[in-house]
């Protein structure tokens, strides 16, 4: 699959905001090989069936992306009404509610809704729309126990990523930091220096 050079812009540019700036509960998976797909890990809402899950996700592009939207699925087997058996995702932002300027970032924030705001209406496992509807604590339960079997192992790859992002933010701080004294250090031996000749001017008068 081939993407347009403007395709290939907007996601990398998204991607690199994503890694330094990662939405709440939300870490990317870099692949710097392709851009086709995205992959990356959404931490469960707390209060919800998925909490203390950590759920893995892939976004795919296709050559109309920006003007259509990337396909989403969840690689990490969950119980929920809009993840069909095979992990595909209906949200609505993924379909009807597209717009090009949408961007990655608000996709994901949506897909994360979906595990807090699941939406049996449009139900890819009927299954767990019925329990939502017509018995929610089956349906809870249910939910949690696939959480609780499918959803775990993801968290030490989560915490990693967390801690990347955290080590090259404050490495680029320092290094800001570190660019801005020395371009503050030309100035302040300038202040010196007419400092000096306004002495030595003093002097012989």
């Amino acid at each position: 699959m081939t993407l347009t050079a403007k395709a290939i812009k907007l996601i990398a540019k998204e991607l690199e905001k994503l890694q330094s700036d990662p939405p709440e509960d939300i870490q990317v998976i870099a692949n710097e090989e392709s851009l086709t797909e995205l992959h990356c890990w959404i931490r469960g809402p707390d209060k919800t069936p998925y909490e203390d899950g950590y759920f893995k996700i892939k976004l795919v592009f296709d050559e109309n992306f920006p003007d259509s939207p990337p396909k989403g699925y969840f690689m990490t087997k969950i119980f929920h009404p809009n993840v069909s058996d095979k992990g595909e995702i209906c949200v609505n932002t993924l379909k009807k509610d597209w717009k090009p300027e949408l961007g990655i970032r608000h996709v994901l924030l949506a897909i994360k809704c979906l595990l807090i705001v699941p939406n049996p209406e449009s139900a890819l496992n009927e299954e767990a729309g019925k329990l939502l509807l017509e018995q929610y604590e089956d349906y809870a339960k249910r939910a949690r126990l696939y959480t609780s079997i499918q959803a775990k192992s993801g968290k030490s790859q989560y915490l990693l990523l967390v801690e990347q992002r955290q080590k090259e933010n404050q490495s680029d701080q320092q290094e800001a930091s570190k660019t801005l004294s020395n371009q503050k250090r030309p100035l302040e031996e300038q202040d010196i220096k007419k400092k000096t000749v306004k002495k030595r001017l003093l002097r012989r008068l």
